[in-house]
């Protein structure tokens, strides 16, 4: 990537303003100002935790002559990252129509490797080779980027030894499973100089000199000497540093955070003012018997799945009747009335 440091600020009623600071393949640096803390946050947390991805989630594995536990070995296939391009065409696993697996929701990844030699061999991401039909060519394929080419290791052979195995990586994100986060750490701060004091800090002498101001103090003016509290001042101004740990570029993970809180906010919306749910075209999650019977709240009770006319209980009677005898509460009269 190629950025220069540049200001989106055509005007203040336009919305958040976004200044880039540093841009490149691991992390992406910026400030977020004209909003609110609520969503700087949340912009945060759904980079963290929100954005789809794809790792490796189910391994079968049919020879391991080393010294890893099948588990082990799994467990350290999930982590490693892969190519998140065109993630999008991808379906969750959750919503294809196959038994298992095919290749409209998962990638298949083989791994081989005997060692004939008497030299130690290195197993590593590399080895990992794509087979099948997948959506493009890049999805689903390890990230190499180290100077010699190998990818993170996976384990170690001796003479003789051999690992054979099958891996299916699926769609996710990291909300599920961390080995679908997209970004490694995300660093975020406001007010560098703490004039709003949301911060106690803990010293032994001179917090000036055991807190070191970060790189974005001289972003902001220092506060003045005797200047007074301001009781009303709010956060205004937001720093990022996005670094991503391969599966998608950072700016990437910038605009996807973006339109994964412009789907939720359009979800809410919707909720909000299509009251009346399956008549108005929704087809989304909703309760088991929603809208099902009865004409307003104030009928007889709760229709349930068993019947018995509502509030009446699979015990029989009405209202207060239980298996032990009528209770204090009356007989089935409607306390909403």
């Amino acid at each position: 990537m190629d950025y220069d440091p540049m200001v989106m600020d055509d005007a203040e009623s336009l919305g958040p303003v976004v200044k880039i600071s540093q841009a490149d393949n691991t992390r992406v640096k910026f400030e977020l100002s004209n909003t609110e803390l609520s969503f700087a946050n949340s912009l945060r947390r759904v980079m963290l935790a929100e954005i789809p991805t794809i790792a490796i989630d189910l391994v079968e594995i049919e020879a391991n002559s080393s010294v890893l536990a099948d588990e082990f070995i799994a467990h350290r296939l999930g982590l490693i990252p892969l190519n998140a391009e065109g993630i999008e065409q991808l379906l969750y696993s959750r919503d294809c129509d196959c038994d298992e697996y095919c290749e409209h929701c998962s990638v298949t990844l083989n791994l081989h490797a005997k060692c004939t030699g008497d030299d130690i061999m290195q197993v590593s991401a590399r080895d990992l080779v794509p087979v099948g039909d997948r959506v493009n060519q890049v999805l689903g394929s390890p990230i190499i980027n180290d100077p010699e080419g190998q990818g993170p290791l996976i384990l170690k052979l001796r003479h003789g030894q051999e690992i054979k195995l099958q891996c299916i990586a699926k769609k996710g994100i990291a909300k599920e499973h961390s080995k679908w986060a997209p970004s490694a750490a995300i660093g975020f701060e406001y007010d560098p100089h703490n004039k709003l004091h949301h911060l106690d800090l803990w010293y032994e002498q001179d917090p000036k000199k055991e807190w070191p101001p970060s790189e974005y103090a001289d972003w902001e003016e220092p506060p003045q000497e005797g200047e007074p509290f301001d009781y009303d001042a709010v956060p205004q101004r937001f720093y990022y540093n996005v670094e991503t740990a391969g599966p998608i570029p950072p700016d990437a993970i910038v605009t996807e955070g973006i339109k994964v809180i412009q789907q939720k906010l359009a979800g809410l919306i919707h909720e909000l003012t299509e009251s009346d749910g399956v008549e108005n075209g929704y087809n989304g999650p909703r309760s088991p018997g929603y809208n099902e019977g009865g004409d307003n709240w104030n009928d007889q009770g709760s229709f349930t799945p068993y019947g018995n006319g509502g509030n009446q209980s699979s015990w029989g009677g009405q209202g207060g009747t239980t298996p032990y005898g009528a209770t204090p509460y009356g007989g089935g009269q409607n306390p909403w009335s």
